[in-house]
């Protein structure tokens, strides 16, 4: 398996630490508003390499945190704490806005086929964890206390910038334009580990600690909980492309100068979901999420299929229109498994279904391609294997790709059987209506023999009993003159 390390800037062979297990990070929501489905994009992309990764054997354990303080409006360590510019928008506790976005992340994720991580953190839960590890960064003088805050020192490093390379003037003057400055750090680059009273004296949440009463900084929080579950060594660590740098950047400088060592070896990013005006926020434009997604008629099923349909470094634009090619792709699909669970026949191939398995896992092997991953879906219908062969196929894709294409199918089925017998039901009460439907029955009988001439002698004999017909894709519709 291949995978492109944002750290490296090259696509390298996965290779864990420990032969057969996966330590993985990503990076959870800060719980202050609905998640909208740009951030759920590099849930789901996460998810794919989660499931890939088990369906290829690995005994994998999977961390996330839940950001529910610390996490300031801007990266610059300055505006307000996320969380509590959501209590004062909603006139709620940080505990009970943290609570009600937390569950409600889990449950578009449920919605969506995104696993639940096997450990989900709050950062609340870690704060003798964060204490400890800035403690012993002051001992080995990578941090130091100024103005009340405790900074890490980014001087101290021979490169801060992991993921892009910047010379030393470049952070002596910043790297990012507009960024209000704080006068108590020494570099423009540094970042605080902890934040005291001296700076937000409205802050809601704030633990004793020995540089007085405060709370964590936002990147101090992944890094200790990444070590507390996962050990000294991680294998994969993901995020946004938005989050590789400060944050990802700042994860690592404070890990490794904690360590001594490496840290993760691999780095994968998932790029934006944008809209046809740019990038897609919380805080410009319509505020897309799945709720809204669903009250316009959409599947959350039918997101994932679009998302799957494009590389996860490569950005997707967001559209209805995008969506509803997506929404018509999904149902045609679906509409060609029914014949197979219909057939409920056939012996399995073995050999025609590992060549199947074969151009599935060599497409996700290859950097995760989904996009060629649900080409290879498609491939299947191809195959001149057995219904049970192909069912099976699409059956072991999906335990990765998650689109629920066999239970749409299976439901779309039993709808069909559903509508039949109301149908025949309200035809047995009514003789007329039967003997109508039952001439449609044989004008498209004779339809499909190409016989057109009866076709159109019963189409002009149900007219001359005053019945109209039209027709329309797949159905005739009557009614009365």
């Amino acid at each position: 398996m291949y995978l492109y390390n944002t750290l490296t800037h090259k696509r390298e062979e996965f290779v864990p630490v420990e032969p057969g297990k996966v330590k993985m990070y990503t990076c959870g929501p800060t719980v202050y508003h609905y998640a909208h489905i740009g951030n759920l994009r590099t849930y789901m992309m996460e998810d794919i390499l989660d499931r890939y990764l088990r369906y290829s054997g690995y005994e994998v354990k999977r961390v996330m945190n839940i950001t529910d303080v610390g996490h300031l409006t801007s990266d610059g360590d300055t505006g307000d704490d996320k969380m509590l510019k959501g209590a004062k928008r909603e006139k709620k506790t940080v505990m009970e806005i943290a609570k009600f976005y937390t569950d409600a992340f889990f449950l578009d994720c449920d919605k969506l086929h995104i696993r639940r991580p096997d450990v989900v953190e709050p950062a609340t839960g870690c704060i003798e964890d964060f204490i400890k590890v800035i403690s012993a960064l002051i001992e080995k003088d990578f941090a130091y206390e100024a103005g009340g805050n405790i900074y890490f020192d980014t001087a101290k490093l021979k490169e801060y910038y992991a993921f892009h390379n910047f010379s030393e003037e470049d952070l002596e003057v910043g790297v990012r334009d507009g960024v209000e400055a704080d006068s108590n750090k020494r570099n423009k680059a540094d970042f605080v580990l902890w934040f005291t009273k001296s700076k937000f004296d409205d802050q809601e949440l704030k633990w004793e600690s020995p540089w007085g009463i405060g709370y964590p900084g936002w990147h101090i929080e992944c890094s200790c909980i990444a070590m507390k579950h996962l050990g000294e060594r991680l294998d994969i660590h993901c995020g946004g492309i938005d989050n590789a740098f400060p944050h990802h950047t700042n994860e690592i400088a404070q890990s490794e100068a904690y360590l001594g060592h490496k840290w993760c070896n691999y780095w994968m990013h998932v790029l934006h979901l944008n809209t046809n005006s740019g990038k897609m926020s919380k805080s410009s434009g319509e505020f897309l999420t799945v709720s809204l997604l669903e009250s316009k008629g959409y599947d959350p099923l039918v997101y994932r299929f679009f998302c799957l349909q494009s590389h996860y470094r490569k950005s997707l634009v967001f559209s209805y229109e995008n969506l509803d090619n997506a929404k018509t792709s999904y149902k045609k699909l679906v509409n060609r498994i029914v014949p197979l669970i219909k057939a409920e026949a056939g012996e399995i191939d073995p050999d025609a279904f590992e060549a199947m398995k074969k151009r599935f896992t060599d497409a996700l092997d290859n950097d995760l391609n989904t996009s060629l991953a649900i080409t290879a879906l498609y491939d299947v219908f191809k195959s001149d294997a057995s219904a049970a062969t192909k069912l099976k196929a699409i059956e072991d894709m999906d335990t990765v790709l998650q689109i629920g294409v066999i239970d749409s199918a299976k439901a779309l089925i039993e709808e069909e059987k559903r509508a039949a017998e109301e149908k025949a039901a309200r035809l047995a009460a009514d003789p007329e209506s039967a003997a109508i439907e039952e001439k449609i029955a044989m004008r498209a009988a004779a339809k499909k023999a190409k016989n057109f001439a009866e076709a159109d002698r019963i189409r002009d004999e149900l007219a001359a009993q005053g019945i109209i017909l039209e027709d329309r894709p797949g159905e005739t519709l009557w009614k009365r003159a």
